[in-house]
């Protein structure tokens, strides 16, 4: 597992107070892990912060499953 996975997986397990082993690459935020309009916000601001990374609030926004997440930070971030 990759180290941006792994962080993903770990700040969403944080913030949506889930088991990680329950979040998987197509784990969809809303539909499968209940992030709520509100938690979609929180999270793309704490992955900013885990990362260091500025998101563009629109992409981020697009960003349906945790692989998506993982793709947009590691192209973010290279």
């Amino acid at each position: 597992m990759s180290d941006t996975k792994e962080r993903v997986i770990k700040v969403t397990a944080e913030l949506l107070k889930l088991d990680e082993s329950s979040i998987k690459d197509e784990s969809r935020f809303v539909e499968d892990l209940g992030a709520e309009s509100i938690q979609s916000i929180e999270l793309v601001a704490a992955f900013e912060e885990e990362f260091d990374i500025e998101m563009d609030e629109d992409e981020a926004l697009a960003v349906k499953t945790v692989g998506d997440a993982v793709k947009f930070i590691d192209k973010n971030l290279s």
